[in-house]
């Protein structure tokens, strides 16, 4: 039996499984399709998210599949310088997600469990009992990663406040017969005009289109051919011939967030805890974040070994940086919207974001680096442990907790949690810091 059941083997699920997993858990990772996703789907990175994974030994496999390191985020397709952040990654990688989830799947040791549709989800004071594929599956917890539509949420009855989307947008992967030279052949941040293209790998090509077709068209309604080059046409002109759309998806501006992360075994993560507009790739980011912030303080739960609190810490830390960003991509709608009152804010914005004061305070929200917890000091530069204990740099483990702290040699003394912040860096305090954050000494 698991210790660990994930639903959904996103980015964000297959991430929390590998941290639990180096961190000596058992996880089984349930999902519903049969096959791995081929669509291109989210395509950046943000410098955070590249620290994590470059940390875990993650992003030489990802590296190969990268289509272009962009020195800038965008704010609803104004530019945000990232050449002067404190990082060692001051870009964007420009990366189709299915190379992400692929390299993070590959170092699993539990193969993903596909064609295992949740459909039923049942706890008690010892476990999770969940049905899937037509079986049960037993562990002491589960991870409910399973997307926007979460069938794990919706079958708990969790409540998802927010709004209902109220613009309507196509996402499509298509292949073009023809376009004139020069348009969408390299890597470009996104303008706020519909019918953005973007070259993919294998000749295809990433399009987003709205207007006032998208919006007259019901969420259900398919995607057709006409629907995707008559946007086209509008956008470019006549020369850009549509081939054929592989894969296409109708999304909106809905902007919901779970009020708790927690219920009671069942822990929530990346999309299944929040939607909102993806803009920028904040939901992939998000997500990745989230899996990290979880991973370790749920391992620890399972191993008997977490102070109290940590693992409520996972709701009370990320639930307020998902909620900043939900105000984030609404702002962002907001002026994406093709109105003359919305442009006009959008001029008015665009000048504020040249002050390099508001530059950099968005650079740092956008990127992720600018995300900071209760106790925490900051980030830090040292790879995360193997195994997912924390690390103790420039100072001697004390006794008790020397099978679950990494001690390694450095100048300035630090404590770095395992999702790779500083909760200590010299003096007194260490004995209090490990106590809030690796559990009482053995």
């Amino acid at each position: 039996m698991p210790d660990v059941l994930v639903a959904g083997a996103g980015p964000t699920g297959l991430l929390t499984a590998f941290e639990l997993e180096r961190a000596g858990v058992d996880v089984l990772v349930l999902e519903r399709d049969p096959e791995p996703a081929t669509q291109s789907k989210a395509l950046g990175l943000q410098p955070r998210s590249v620290e994590v994974l470059a940390d875990r030994g993650l992003l030489a496999a990802i590296e190969p599949h990268v289509r272009a390191k962009l020195p800038a985020g965008h704010f609803s397709g104004v530019p945000i310088d990232y050449r002067d952040l404190p990082t060692r990654f001051p870009y964007q990688l420009g990366v189709e997600q299915v190379h992400v989830t692929a390299a993070i799947e590959a170092r699993l040791r539990t193969p993903v469990l596909r064609g295992a549709a949740v459909t039923a989800v049942v706890q008690d004071d010892a476990g999770v009992t969940v049905t899937a594929g037509g079986r049960e599956h037993r562990a002491g917890w589960l991870v409910a990663a399973d997307g926007g539509h979460s069938t794990v949420r919706t079958l708990l009855g969790a409540a998802f406040p927010g709004r209902p989307a109220r613009t309507s947008l196509v996402v499509a992967d298509v292949t073009l017969a023809a376009k004139p030279a020069g348009l969408a052949e390299d890597w470009t941040l996104p303008s706020s005009g519909s019918g953005y293209l973007l070259p993919l790998s294998g000749g295809r090509y990433r399009t987003i289109v709205y207007g006032e077709e998208q919006h007259r068209l019901g969420r259900d309604a398919p995607v057709t051919a006409g629907e995707v080059q008559r946007a086209l046409t509008a956008a470019h002109g006549p020369d850009v011939v549509l081939g054929e759309v592989l894969w296409a998806s109708r999304f909106g501006d809905a902007s919901r967030q779970l009020e708790r992360y927690r219920h009671g075994r069942v822990l929530f993560a990346g999309d299944a805890a929040h939607i909102h507009l993806p803009v920028g790739g904040q939901g992939l980011n998000l997500g990745l974040q989230d899996a990290a912030n979880l991973g370790w303080k749920l391992a620890a739960t399972v191993h008997g070994t977490a102070p109290d609190g940590l693992l409520d810490s996972y709701h009370d830390e990320r639930h307020p940086i998902a909620a900043r960003v939900l105000v984030s991509t609404r702002a962002q709608a907001v002026l994406g919207v093709p109105d003359p009152d919305a442009a006009a804010v959008r001029a008015v914005v665009t000048e504020l974001l040249a002050v390099p004061e508001a530059r950099r305070a968005v650079a740092a929200e956008l990127s992720g680096l600018g995300v900071t917890y209760a106790g925490v000091i900051g980030r830090a530069d040292d790879p995360a442990g193997p195994d997912g204990r924390a690390v103790l740099v420039g100072a001697a483990v004390p006794a008790g907790w020397t099978g679950r702290v990494e001690g390694r040699e450095g100048a300035a003394p630090r404590l770095v949690r395992p999702d790779g912040y500083v909760v200590w860096d010299g003096g007194p305090g260490l004995d209090e810091a490990l106590r809030r954050w690796v559990g009482a000494p053995a």
